[in-house]
């Protein structure tokens, strides 16, 4: 049983180290080519068929690129296809949803003080909820309103906000936002598959048996790519959030997944504004920060979360250990987290504490004081899906004794 578990450890390392390598490539070849597309330059002498040119220099050299709307002439004898960096990260991303949340269910996919249901029936939930969302987002394109880029686009941001809802009603907070990115990544990479490459492939074809391309199919394609590039800042954010339970399981955690949407919009405007020479939106910059104090806001809302003031100072350990409140601290530490953090971890299929975090004496609750706040006290981050069913009166304790430690040192 201890090596199956360092083993299966190691196999969610290598598939996650894998899934940023290959989400890397998607990501950086995606972001490249929308700012070549947004940059390229109408000039008189370019050959027919040719839409625009860019200039560029890197590594040493120049580059004279030229783009084709719909295709050149005749077929280029040799094409460069880029598909398998977005197919490789969807692919590695389930992986790691199927070994970390699947293989981990009770852990970390289920909260059953949000929605007791069974394992089983939560990974057919997170699977159907993948499937579903791109058929809504497809047929949605393929609509009457699909003719209207920005008109589409401000529907599925509020299919995007009723999913966040929707997952935060039925996994962990941490699970739902992973949800969420993979929810959101599933439509992007299905673009890809079913619609950029087959759409490109279908020109070819007509390349190569004398046959003018329709134009629609590049233009659909160009849609589907633009959707991805506003889609993939949020991606990010929610792939990386379960570092952060202030993002995730917090009272508002849906409220935050809305937001980092606008996020992702008022970054990428930025950006693409500046790529097609239409001047520089400094006011987007702005926004973000606006929406991210928001962010920030709603994560630490006094009185509302846990019925106390903030805390504004970090103490030293020894007013955590000397505080009154610390005897009941920790035993409610012993009670509900101890039975994996501990130097030898009882819970089956732990075999290490996680991240190294051992809670057994003193020194060392008093020493990880601030995350037990941020973790237990303000978020339900822990203990994961509540598993050791830790009470709202026991995370108003830790709350209350944090910040009554911090106010002591002011």
């Amino acid at each position: 049983m201890y090596e199956f578990a360092i083993a299966w450890e190691w196999l969610a390392f290598a598939v996650r180290w894998l899934h940023a390598v290959t989400a890397i490539a998607w990501i950086g070849s995606s972001f490249y080519f929308v700012a070549l597309d947004l940059g390229l330059v109408k000039r008189d002498h370019l050959p027919p068929g040719a839409y625009g040119e860019e200039w560029q220099v890197h590594g040493g050299g120049f580059y004279h690129i030229q783009k084709y709307l719909v295709a050149p002439a005749t077929m280029p004898e040799h094409l460069t296809w880029f598909k398998w960096e977005s197919y490789s990260t969807w692919l590695t991303g389930f992986a790691m949803l199927c070994i970390v949340y699947y293989g981990g269910a009770d852990l970390f996919l289920v909260d059953r003080h949000v929605l007791d249901i069974s394992a089983t029936t939560a990974i057919l939930i997170s699977l159907a909820s993948l499937g579903v969302g791109w058929v809504l987002y497809d047929l949605l394109c393929k609509s009457p309103i699909g003719k209207n880029t920005w008109g589409l686009m401000a529907l599925l941001y509020v299919v995007l906000v009723a999913m966040a809802w929707g997952y935060t009603q039925v996994f962990t907070g941490r699970a739902a936002f992973l949800h969420l990115g993979a929810f959101t990544a599933t439509i992007m990479s299905a673009n890809v598959f079913f619609i950029i490459i087959p759409n490109q492939k279908i020109v070819v074809a007509d390349l190569i048996a004398g046959r003018t391309p329709d134009p629609r199919l590049g233009a659909q394609a160009k849609q589907r790519s633009l959707h991805n590039n506003y889609l993939t800042l949020p991606v990010i954010f929610f792939m990386l959030s379960n570092h952060y339970p202030l993002a995730f399981a917090t009272a508002f955690n849906w409220i935050i997944a809305a937001l980092v949407f606008l996020m992702g919009v008022t970054i990428r405007h930025w950006f693409n504004t500046t790529h097609a020479r239409k001047g520089k939106p400094t006011w987007t910059w702005l926004a973000t920060a606006i929406l991210f104090i928001l962010i920030i806001w709603l994560s630490t809302v006094p009185k509302v979360l846990t019925g106390g003031e903030q805390a504004e100072a970090a103490p030293t350990f020894k007013r955590f250990a000397e505080n009154a409140h610390f005897p009941a601290v920790k035993d409610a530490i012993a009670t509900r987290c101890s039975m994996c953090h501990a130097a030898e971890p009882v819970y089956e299929g732990i075999a290490r504490a996680p991240k190294g975090v051992i809670l057994e004496s003193d020194a060392e609750i008093a020493a990880l004081a601030r995350e037990i706040y941020i973790q237990a006290g303000r978020s339900h981050a822990m203990p994961p899906g509540n598993l050791t069913d830790m009470t709202a009166d026991e995370r108003r304790l830790l709350t209350a004794w944090f910040e009554s430690a911090v106010g002591e040192t002011q």
